[in-house]
Formats: structure tokens, C-alpha cells, sequence
């Protein structure tokens, strides 16, 4: 059996729905799931076969600047040669800053097992089923 992480932040609900999903999916794999807020750690990144990050577009299409990137940024040179994936939400702009955020993991050393997952605002069903895919993927 996997070990997957769950690690999100979420302001108005809409990437909470989302890791709510990639929990369901990882977990119909046969996954053990823990979920984690912005206090996950880079002591914990050995502990999972894969972690999965969401985080929405906050800003100038970056990742939430006060509780998440700074906890990104702490377990980014951790990543190394593990097995991750991204989702997110947002309500402006073309995704930029998924890409940014993609950019950052593949320079850490990262394997992205699958494609990252955007909801512009609240998740709808094929956002949902994505996120699912997401969570099996890592499982």
C-alpha cells in the first residue's frame, strides 16, 4: 500500500473541494491517505511514496504568500525524485501561476506523475473527476 500526502491551503473553499477529491481518488487506489495544511514539514517528505499540493491563484497569479509558499518554499529542496502532483483554483488570468509553480518542482528535482488540475472558481464535475485521476495517480 502507497503513502500519499494531501497538502493544500484553500481560502474560500474551492481547492479544500479539490483535495477533498484527490483524497477519494488516492484512497479508491488502495492509498493511505494524511492530509495536511500549510504546517506540513520537509522532515515528513520521506515518509510519503507521493505528495499532492493544492493551492489557489492569490494576487498577481502566485501561490497564497503568507501560510503556503513559505511552506512550499521550505520542502522545495526536499523533493528530489519524488512523486507529486498539483491542483488549484482560480477566478483571473490563464493559469500562470500553475506553470510558475510546475517550473519550481521540475527545477527541485520533482517527478509530476500527472497533469496539473485548474478550476477557474468553484470545481465542477470534470474538475472533480480530474482531481480523482490526480489522487490515483500518486496512489
Amino acid at each position: 500500500m502507497s503513502k500519499v500526502a494531501v497538502v493544500y491551503w484553500s481560502g474560500t473553499g474551492n481547492t479544500e473541494a479539490m483535495a477533498n477529491a484527490v483524497v477519494d481518488g488516492a484512497k479508491a487506489k488502495g492509498a493511505e491517505v494524511d492530509v495536511f495544511g500549510p504546517e506540513f514539514t520537509a522532515d515528513k517528505v520521506a515518509q510519503y511514496d507521493g505528495i499532492a499540493f493544492g493551492c489557489p491563484a492569490m494576487g498577481a497569479e502566485v501561490l497564497e504568500e503568507v501560510e503556503f509558499d513559505p511552506m512550499f518554499t521550505s520542502v522545495e529542496s526536499s523533493l528530489g525524485g519524488k512523486k507529486i502532483a498539483l491542483f488549484g483554483s482560480y477566478g483571473w488570468g490563464d493559469g500562470q501561476w500553475m506553470r510558475d509553480w510546475e517550473e519550481r518542482c521540475n527545477a527541485a528535482g520533482a517527478t509530476l506523475v500527472v497533469d496539473s488540475v485548474m478550476a477557474n472558481d468553484a470545481p465542477d464535475d470534470s474538475a472533480i473527476a480530474a482531481c480523482e485521476a490526480l489522487g490515483g495517480a500518486l496512489a
